[in-house]
């Protein structure tokens, strides 16, 4: 990783977190380049060549260039994806797979350079069942899981269970009446299992009877615990009935977690845990690209300044 080349922020246009990050980043005078993959290529170029020392060449927004042979980090966050709106279909379809593999391509082999995360290991870790297989190696407590697209696997696995819930695999977003809407987690019966199950692949499991919830977000070496009280069975669908202080992870919490940050090849992680009457710590998901900002003003820890440490290239 060089010490003088600038941070990549690969996101999109509305993104909190990664102001804030910039922001921090240039209170430091870390060079910046921020860019969205929807960017491409109206008003984002790249040209690289392939040499015996890797990718070299340039890359530019309206306002920004960067040699891709000298970048210090690169901060891949949430970015729109690409899209082609001016082709037809099927040309569209074809010039957005040759800007996945051109230019995401060329991103995910830039030289030396620290990813936070690599958009490769971002996508591996997003598969739930991989995520959930990994844990369990890594030494996180379960609840029981099963995915299936059977509806008497799915029946059973409720009743000897029971209470149990349903989880989306993957969080698409719906639009009913033209509002955004995203599939909560809810609980389930054995009457609610019917032939529709089959209709493709769904995530049941054992409801921990919780006492709270907790983030911890590790941004390198860093870990950061955050108790999260509420009475929602998903704390993500009311932020405002949410109540934080600063947890202390258990030890076969604290070992586990670089353990599975290092199966899947991440230096950034956002693991929710399920916390228990008996305080036994139970592993819900790690998100490789999961917000993390909004709990620094809540707590005073300085997460922001552990982001900025990690994409600088420094321990402060």
């Amino acid at each position: 990783m060089t010490d003088s080349g600038p941070v990549l922020v690969v996101t999109n246009l509305d993104d909190p977190t990664a102001d804030v990050v910039i922001s921090e980043l240039h209170d430091r005078d870390v060079p910046v380049v921020r860019f969205d993959s929807g960017d491409f290529p109206h008003a984002l170029s790249v040209a690289a060549t392939i040499t015996s020392n890797g990718v070299e060449g340039t890359l530019s927004t309206p306002s920004r260039s960067a040699d891709l042979s000298g970048i210090r980090s690169l901060y891949y966050r949430r970015p729109s994806g690409f899209t082609f709106p001016h082709l037809d279909q099927q040309d569209a379809r074809f010039a957005i797979t040759q800007a996945r593999y051109g230019l995401g391509g060329i991103l995910a082999s830039l030289p030396g350079c620290r990813y936070v995360n690599h958009p490769h290991r971002i996508g591996d870790a997003e598969f739930k069942p991989s995520g959930l297989a990994a844990a369990a190696a890594a030494g996180f407590r379960l609840p029981p899981t099963v995915i299936t697209s059977d509806p008497d696997t799915a029946r059973d696995f409720v009743k000897q269970y029971s209470p149990v819930i349903y989880k989306p695999l993957s969080a698409p977003l719906y639009r009913i009446d033209g509002v955004s809407c995203t599939v909560e987690v809810a609980e389930v019966g054995a009457d609610d299992i019917d032939e529709a199950v089959s209709g493709t692949a769904h995530l049941f499991q054992q409801r921990v009877d919780k006492a709270a919830d907790v983030r911890v977000t590790v941004i390198g070496d860093r870990v950061f615990a955050v108790r999260i009280d509420s009475d929602l069975l998903d704390w993500r669908t009311d932020y405002g009935r949410l109540r934080y202080s600063v947890a202390q992870p258990p030890p076969g919490v604290t070992e586990a977690l670089p353990a599975y940050l290092a199966h899947f090849g991440l230096v950034f992680g956002a693991f929710d845990f399920a916390v228990d009457g008996q305080g036994q710590w139970w592993f819900l998901e790690c998100n490789p690209s999961g917000q993390w900002y909004w709990l620094e003003p809540e707590t005073g820890l300085p997460m922001l300044a552990a982001m900025a440490d990690l994409l600088e290239g420094t321990n402060r």
